[in-house]
């Protein structure tokens, strides 16, 4: 019996050694630098469509790495960025989720939780590998739970290394959401997933005219 125990803890110990959450092995970008240049595709609105980080040039982006869809902690953590997403829109913060999970697996999660705003595919973990975010579960391949605000030039602005779900939206909204961007002209469309796309549209409408 004593055996029996012995040989169960050590289970156990092994598990938690191999599961726990570490630092990728590539260097994780600083406060102040230039946020990792990314080209991709991302989940919106039930379709996939082309993203890169220009995109967002001239807005906050709050570029969240997550380990899984729909496993508790993931899930608390989207759900919370989409209870403040009118407020984040408001105040010219977009919001862009990462793991590695699939396009079928990320629009699921979108549909199950309403959530507005898209996921970035990254299947080979190229984007999470320049953001220091890769392998944090390395048994799993799992991104490790981080959370990036980069400003609208496009630089580093926060870094969130050790990120509670629950509230790291929260701190988030606080601290860069809290007032309301200033009112854009009313020939501007009102931008979604990737503002600059609209801008490019709002110039051609004033073309035609």
């Amino acid at each position: 019996m004593r055996l029996v125990v012995l040989i169960a803890s050590a289970v156990l110990v092994l598990a938690f050694i191999a599961l726990r959450p570490r630092r990728s092995d590539a260097a994780m970008p600083q406060e102040g630098q230039p946020a990792p240049d990314f080209q991709g595709q991302m989940v919106y609105e039930g379709q996939i469509r082309p993203i890169k980080l220009s995109d967002y040039k001239g807005y906050k982006l709050v570029l969240y790495f997550y380990p899984k869809d729909n496993t508790p902690g993931c899930t608390r953590e989207a759900c919370a960025f989409r209870d403040g997403f009118r407020q984040f829109k408001a105040a010219g913060v977009y919001i862009l989720g990462c793991s590695v999970d699939s396009a079928d697996s990320h629009a699921k999660f979108i549909q199950k939780y309403n959530l507005p705003f898209p996921l970035l595919l990254d299947p080979d973990r190229k984007i999470a590998a320049a953001y220091g975010a890769a392998n944090g579960i390395p048994i799993l391949g799992l991104n490790r739970r981080i959370t990036f605000v980069i400003d609208e030039q496009g630089k580093i602005l926060k870094v969130y290394p050790d990120v509670d779900p629950s509230k790291n939206p929260g701190e988030i909204l606080k601290a860069y959401a809290s007032k309301p961007r200033p009112t854009p002209s009313p020939l501007a469309p009102v931008p979604t997933a990737t503002p600059s796309k609209h801008r490019r549209a709002a110039d051609q409408n004033l073309q035609d005219e």
